[in-house]
């Protein structure tokens, strides 16, 4: 009896302790409303587009010079030697394989430049998220942008992504 009485008495405080904590505060953001209306990803993704068209450029000369050689090849097949044709054939393969480097290459360096272009957006996003979560005390926010959204349900007066535009002065 001593034992029961003990495990009720425990019961009951861990039980009025769970009851005496605050609610949980939660509210969600859309990333992707947030910095698409930030003026620095405007900026950034011009200067991207910019970059990337640099590349395309270098791109585009060395598939006309592609295009232009194989068709030379295709009209001057017949009057050249083996030998002339392997060379040639070499020589427009060796061409196309530039081109798929120089493709990838740029792949790469674009991917690299985006990172550095848009880092200190996120970061500066991130750093309001944070500000707004702290001054409304909320334990939790969730991005609904994240993966697809992870959430299901969500009510309007939770959505936080006005209070961290405001926190970033963007109207």
């Amino acid at each position: 009896m001593k034992k029961f009485v003990m495990f009720l008495a425990c019961g009951l405080l861990i039980g009025c302790n769970v009851f005496a904590q605050a609610p949980l505060k939660i509210a969600y953001i859309n990333s992707n409303v947030l910095l698409s209306s930030m003026p620095e990803k405007a900026k950034a993704d011009s200067d991207l587009a910019k970059y990337a068209r640099t590349f395309q450029d270098q791109i585009d000369i060395m598939m006309k010079d592609y295009q232009t050689k194989g068709q030379a090849f295709q009209a001057g097949e017949k009057t050249m030697s083996e030998a002339m044709k392997e060379v040639k054939m070499k020589e427009i393969q060796d061409l196309q394989n530039r081109i798929e480097s120089t493709q990838q290459s740029a792949q790469e360096k674009l991917q690299g430049k985006k990172q550095e272009v848009y880092q200190p957006i996120l970061d500066k996003a991130d750093k309001a998220l944070k500000a707004v979560a702290k001054e409304k005390n909320y334990d939790y926010i969730f991005d609904v942008a994240a993966n697809g959204g992870a959430l299901v349900f969500q009510k309007e007066e939770f959505d936080v992504t006005s209070l961290v535009k405001a926190k970033l002065g963007i109207k």
